[in-house]
């Protein structure tokens, strides 16, 4: 297990408050995806989020996709998009707090999952500008591993993207865990502010603040997050 500073937990203590904001319903279990890259991937992309969660209730429920979102709930995309990117700048100062410890060769991408109490991270050390999967290919193949998304659930795209991911060769890489109790709890969520003006009380200027930060930044395309969203 990694030496947690005082700093990294209390990274995140924020992003699990920013997480149980973002959620606009009870809920059982979140799975959250993120990659950091420090030069653009094959794609030209310096990284990406998305997360997945269950909705509270005895029977099974569909995972929802955080881009749904907005429209499941009549919240302001635009706004509601803000959240995600400080969420997203909130994993890269994780990201730069590791650096201290490890240096230029600490992670580059993690997994999240918040359930029964338990905060886990596991994160993954493969070099992802010289993966064999596209940003997108390795979304479907997360949310197969993940939330058990296989071929019988997806478009023929995806199984074909499932198919040739099931027949290569699994590359092992370096992974490193941590797990511990949720840090907070009883957050307001989006839902009681006003739907047109989503945010918190203090969150307007770490809003400003994070659209400076990610100016440069592509988390997903328009194109990807239209097509997660139907998925």
């Amino acid at each position: 297990m990694l030496n947690q500073t005082k700093t990294i937990k209390e990274i995140y203590e924020d992003i699990q408050r920013k997480l149980f904001y973002m959620i606009p319903e009870k809920w059982d279990k979140l799975y959250l995806y993120s990659s950091v890259l420090d030069e653009p991937d094959k794609e030209g992309k310096m990284g990406e989020l998305f997360f997945y969660y269950i909705p509270k209730g005895i029977l099974k429920k569909r995972a929802i996709n955080v881009y749904e979102i907005p429209n499941k709930f009549n919240l302001d995309e635009n706004q509601y998009l803000k959240l995600v990117q400080m969420l997203y700048a909130k994993i890269k100062e994780l990201r730069q707090e590791f650096k201290k410890i490890e240096g230029e060769k600490t992670w580059t991408n993690l997994t999240l999952s918040i359930q029964s109490l338990k905060f886990k991270i596991e994160y993954d050390y493969t070099d992802l500008n010289n993966s064999d999967f596209s940003s997108y290919e390795r979304h479907v193949i997360w949310r197969y591993e993940i939330l058990g998304i296989g071929e019988e659930q997806v478009s023929r795209e995806d199984r074909d993207i499932l198919k040739r991911y099931k027949l290569g060769v699994k590359v092992l890489s370096r992974k490193e865990h941590y797990d511990s109790g949720i840090y907070i709890r009883d957050i307001e969520n989006v839902i009681a502010y006003q739907n047109e003006n989503v945010t918190t009380p203090d969150v307007e200027e770490i809003v400003e603040t994070a659209e400076k930060k990610m100016k440069n930044q592509l988390l997903l395309s328009k194109e990807e997050i239209k097509k997660m969203k139907h998925q």
